[in-house]
């Protein structure tokens, strides 16, 4: 063929090897070259420059675009393996199938309804604790891993829940994250730590602190980051200017160098407006520039974020996910000889804190807080006080040997500000540190004799405390022993042995307590304890051993310990110590207040009545309760909230400072009663306005998109099919072991070769395809099989890439389906906005006929047909003339019709999104904007007058007209996305399906495909089918002929799961039946809501008709190997184990 003959329309074999090419156009270049642009198979468009030597390989190609002389068993295969490695476009769910958790409705609609459909992603999930935010953030992450839509992904959390993030994404989603450390930061030698590692979790002070790993940040680039806690990333205005904290500007970082941010926490809203509002910056900039001002800005958050409250969270059922949680006060009164210690420890901590008062360095908040702490130790327990008064003299012995030595203080403890201490700056673990450390060594003495006569006070503080002490008379464990007596814990003939929580503060307490507890039952066994100085590692084997063996009922805590614990298998709780910090208190309850818990929750708050902070503590409790019955157990999520402008450490450390004062003790009460009485109302009366709920409604199109779902779902045997085929293809071995579990004895080094999806090893002790296979007692627990697993999506690339000649050449299959022959093909659309990010995507098969009209045709139809045999009428069907501009003319098909409607379908919410953020985008910018100028012609009015204005008037106006250029690049990009099209649809593979009919001799007279019945007697069945669930009180609605495993989906009156139903019909006397490969996994997907509806079809006419319904009929089906395309049943057989219409 000659470089003059390639002209626009021209199909040319030897462009692309393998494959044919449509000519677009040809530019000559001289007389030698020629610039050819052209079509592939897939859709695609390329440009490529031929020479005269390239003459030799071109061939005008007359015979259609594809040869269709592939093996067909090697086309079902990689024709799976391709729609397998693209499940995430067409199973709506693909990251549930694949994962070991049972998402709730609140869940699904987070991820499913809120999530997945914003490109790119800025969101806060703001969800109440226990309410399973992980879960949520683990389907989103999956989900966008198997939708190909993510390679980067950054988690950032708390140190104290990385390595629970790294469990909870293996074990329940078999995501393998690695956990950031100094070692990789430094064997990163000049790379990007987060280059090498994809899938990383960071803890958030580590990156918040570290500035070489905020050099690394710089330089990062992310799909996808993840910020669990976020609150803790908060900021504020103080004197009109914004206070960043460090974590706050990794905020920002993060914010601008990943596509799609996702922002976790349970109390998103400190009860500031404005400083809420300047969180928000951290996901929206431009929207929330400013400070907010109210009737002037509005504080709409819709779209940007999702808040469910326990209270509304429901089940399937329509059940409230959790049950009612009950607090309860337990007021006491210290013996005579404890109230003698308490009264000379607060006076002791009373002339500390009036001494530090005088100070005028950094000490006086340090000293102050210091003394705090010895009070809540004083609080605590005898054992704790006596413990930390002997500590806190021997650190004061040292400092004074010091002075007396002529040697300088090397230990004084760093300063602190009190007012950051309740705002979640710091987390559990370190408070515990930071209190530990200043108690010994925080004090206003300065001289030689100040800290002599400090150390007379402590000797003889010492003395009471170590007597009272000694007299083992303590109250406090006294009210415990009760409780722990009075809800059957010793009770050994207990039914079922109850758990219980104790929360203490202190670690001192923490191990008197388990003394006593251990005594009180006899068994050492019965007690767990953990504190901040508990390894991580080692607190998930107490948790473990708390939650799993019945004999351990007691677990001992401090809030170090329990942060990020789930612990619902208790149900009872004790604050031994009550916090000073009220968020700690839902922190607390949370533990055992989660999704799992049956039982209803109760919480006993200790309390000395005849103590300042008791009363304190006492007033407050009065009035949560007061509060709680009127709302519910909803008080306690904004308890924290409600003590913004007066913080409840105030109170307390007024309370022991003038407590004795009457004024004191009635503002305290007018302070906590307005607090909490009308705080809470006011608060929660706004949560009622801005926090999501679930309506009946709500709850039913959740059940039928899980059904759906179900139905369409990317089954196990599918992928197990599929792999186990593809693997001994490339070599590997693997041998059946226990029901449903394999073990591979040999992955082949090309398959490990492939390293892009993550490391593969050289065996698997144990694999499974199906999720109730993973854990299976006294046996290893197996790796999950599945989409996003690295061994999985190896073999299926390797196998596509081997194979790829195949899906290009295409095959010839028989199929009872289609009367004529018809071109299967896989396509895949895509919508994409201005900027080319692709908004939304799927794949699916079709069929094309010779008229160039398409019908869907199901999710894998080639499994449903056999190859075609090698005949005279195949050969002649392969040149069908139709066939040559076939996928052409389904292409024009597609995008004059699927395409304008997937356009429809997709483009109302992105607009509707685009549009929102639009308006709160040019509406805050042009306010600040214009601020700005009205300040800067204040600012140039005194500059003339000769009075220098705070900021001049030339920084004023250079801060708005970048403002005013932010405002209108931005509304500029949103421009850009608004502008949805779709991409010309990719055909990634096609196959001509012939008719039985015209191989109907050739196919074996005993293949299933035979057991086939006509149009006529089909029709006849569902006809009769479809009058029986008219009769039964359901809705059927009948599906297209070619619908994917079912004829009709019948929706029941009372709302509850519908129905999926497929009919087979049969002339009475038939021995046999035909069930699709398809219709196989439906049903074995849909139970219990499917039945197989058998219409045995009278010679006598339609009123002898007669139908019986089955139940689970595909329970104990198998097949054998992907070659089979459907199996032959027994009629007489099935008929009898069938049953009247239910």
């Amino acid at each position: 063929m000659r470089l003059e003959d390639l002209s626009a329309g021209v199909r040319v074999a030897g462009v692309v090897p393998g494959e044919t090419v449509s000519v677009l156009a040809a530019q000559w270049h001289g007389r030698e070259a020629v610039e050819l642009t052209y079509k592939t198979l897939d859709g695609g468009l390329r440009q490529q420059v031929l020479f005269r030597a390239d003459e030799a390989k071109l061939k005008l190609s007359d015979a259609g675009s594809r040869p269709f002389d592939a093996a067909a068993d090697e086309f079902r295969l990689v024709a799976e393996a391709q729609r397998i490695s693209l499940a995430g476009l067409f199973d709506p769910m693909l990251a549930v199938a694949t994962s070991d958790v049972q998402p709730l409705p609140h869940q699904i609609r987070a991820v499913y309804g809120e999530m997945l459909d914003r490109m790119p992603l800025r969101f806060l999930l703001a969800d109440d604790p226990g309410a399973g935010k992980t879960i949520m953030a683990g389907l989103y992450v999956k989900e966008l891993l198997l939708r190909d839509d993510v390679k980067r992904c950054l988690i950032v959390a708390p140190g104290g829940l990385v390595d629970q993030w790294q469990d909870e994404l293996f074990f329940k989603f078999g995501l393998r994250f690695d956990i950031l450390t100094t070692a990789m930061v430094d064997a990163a030698l000049g790379s990007s730590v987060f280059e090498q590692y994809p899938l990383l979790i960071a803890r958030m002070d580590q990156l918040a602190r570290n500035e070489d790993l905020t050099a690394h940040l710089d330089d990062a680039e992310f799909d996808l980051v993840v910020v669990d806690e976020a609150h803790r990333m908060g900021a504020n205005y103080f004197g009109g200017k914004i206070n960043k904290t460090r974590r706050f500007q990794l905020g920002e970082k993060l914010r601008d160098r990943t596509r799609h941010l996702l922002l976790m926490t349970a109390t998103p809203h400190a009860g500031k407006e404005e400083d809420f509002q300047l969180f928000l910056t951290l996901l929206e900039r431009d929207g929330f520039e400013g400070k907010f001002k109210a009737g002037i800005h509005n504080p709409d958050t819709s779209g940007l974020m999702r808040r469910m409250v326990k209270e509304d969270l429901l089940t399937f059922e329509g059940k409230p996910l959790f049950p009612e949680r009950i607090a309860q006060t337990v007021p006491y009164e210290l013996t005579a000889d404890e109230q003698d210690l308490y009264e000379r420890v607060t006076e002791y901590v009373r002339e500390g804190m009036n001494r530090a008062a005088r100070l005028d360095d950094k000490r006086r908040n340090t000293v102050g807080f210091a003394l705090t702490v010895l009070q809540r130790r004083l609080a605590s327990s005898p054992e704790a006080i006596y413990q930390s008064l002997v500590r806190r003299a021997e650190r004061l012995k040292r400092r004074r040997d010091d002075l007396i030595q002529g040697r300088g203080v090397s230990d004084e403890p760093a300063p602190i500000n009190p007012r950051d201490w309740d705002n979640d700056e710091h987390s559990a673990e370190e408070v515990e540190q930071i209190e530990e450390e200043l108690l010994d060594a925080a004090t206003a003495a300065r001289t030689i004799a100040e800290l002599n006569t400090e150390l007379a006070d402590l000797d003889k503080l010492i003395y009471v405390a170590r007597r009272v002490r000694n007299l083992d008379t303590d109250r406090k464990w006294v009210e415990l022993r009760n409780i722990l007596e009075d809800n059957d814990l010793i009770h050994p003939g207990a039914e079922k042995p109850r758990k219980l929580i104790i929360f203490t503060e202190h670690r001192d307490t923490l191990d008197y307590l388990a003394r006593k507890i251990r005594s009180l039952f006899g068994k050492p066994d019965t007690v767990q304890a953990i504190h901040g100085g508990v390894r991580r590692a080692d607190r998930r084997a107490v948790t473990e051993e708390f939650t799993k063996n019945p004999a351990c009922q007691i677990l001992l805590a401090t809030d170090a310990a329990g942060e990020g614990l789930n612990l619902q298998a208790a149900h009872l709780m004790v604050n031994y110590d009550l916090p000073w910090n009220p968020n700690r208190i839902e922190q607390r309850f949370g533990r055992v207040h989660r999704i799992g818990q049956t039982e209803v929750c109760r919480l006993w708050n200790l309390v000395a009545a005849n103590t300042r902070e008791g009363e304190v503590f006492s007033r407050l409790l009065l009035k949560v309760e007061e509060q709680r019955k009127a709302y519910g157990g909803k008080v306690f999520d904004v308890l924290g909230s409600a003590f913004d402008e007066t913080p409840l450490r105030e109170l307390l450390i007024e309370a022991i400072r003038y407590g004795d004062l009457p004024e004191t003790r009635a503002k305290m009460e007018q302070v906590i009663d307005e607090t909490v009485a009308h705080g809470l109302k006011e608060l929660l009366e706004e949560r009622a306005l801005t926090h999501d709920a679930m309506s009946d409604a709500d709850l039913a199109q959740m059940q039928r998109l899980m059904e759906e779902a179900r139905a369409r779902r990317l089954q196990p045997h599918y992928i197990e099919w599929a792999f186990r085929l593809a693997f001994q293809r490339l070599g590997g071995r693997l041998a059946k072991r226990e029901r449903g579990r394999y073990e591979i004895t040999h992955v082949p080094a090309a398959v490990r070769a492939v390293t892009k999806h993550g490391p593969v090893a050289t065996r698997y002790e144990r694999v499974t395809f199906e999720l109730d296979r993973i854990d299976v007692a006294d046996r290893p627990r197996a790796d999950l099989l599945a989409p996003g697993h690295p061994l999985h999506d190896a073999v299926a690339e390797l196998t596509i890439a081997q194979l790829r000649p195949t899906l290009e050449r295409g095959t010839v299959l028989v199929s009872p389906e289609v009367e004529e022959p018809t071109l299967l093909v896989g396509v895949v659309e895509e919508v994409v906005d201005g900027t080319e990010e692709s908004i939304a995507r799927r794949f699916g098969y079709a069929y094309v006929d010779a008229t160039g009209q398409v019908t869907p045709a199901g999710p894998a139809p080639y499994l449903d047909c056999v190859a075609a045999p090698n005949t005279p009428a195949v050969a002649a069907a392969k040149k069908l003339a139709w066939l040559g501009d076939a996928e052409s003319r389904a292409r024009t098909w597609i995008i004059g019709h699927q395409l304008k409607d997937y356009l429809a379908e997709v483009s109302p919410r992105r607009l509707a999104e685009i549009e929102r953020t639009r308006t709160r985008v040019d509406q805050r910018l042009a306010h600040e904007s214009n601020r700005l100028i009205g300040e800067a012609i204040a600012a140039q009015e005194k500059e003339h007058a000769g009075v220098k204005p705070k900021e001049s008037s030339e920084s004023l106006l250079r801060k708005a007209q970048e403002l005013q250029a932010r405002r209108e690049a931005r509304l500029a990009l949103l421009d850009q996305q608004a502008q949805l099209v779709t991409k010309p649809p990719r055909i990634m593979t096609a196959a001509l399906v012939l008719p039985l009919s015209m191989v109907n001799a050739e196919i074996p007279a005993d293949a299933p495909i035979h057991a086939k019945e006509t149009k006529a007697v089909e029709r006849r069945g569902v006809e009769l089918v479809l009058a029986t669930e008219l009769a039964l009180g359901r809705k059927p609605q009948e599906q297209a002929f070619n619908n994917p495993g079912y004829d009709i989906l019948s929706l029941p009156a009372d709302g509850g799961p519908s129905i999926r139903i497929e009919v087979k019909a049969r002339i009475e006397g038939a021995e046999d039946f035909y069930v699709t490969h398809n219709e196989i996994v439906t049903g074995k997907n849909a139970v219990p809501h499917y039945r197989l509806a058998l219409v045995t079809v009278s010679k006598a006419g339609p009123e002898h008709d007669q139908v019986r319904y089955v139940a689970d009929p595909f329970a104990s089906v198998d097949f054998g190997g992907l070659a089979a395309t459907g199996v032959r049943v027994n009629w007489p057989k099935t008929w009898a184990a069938g049953t009247a219409p239910f």
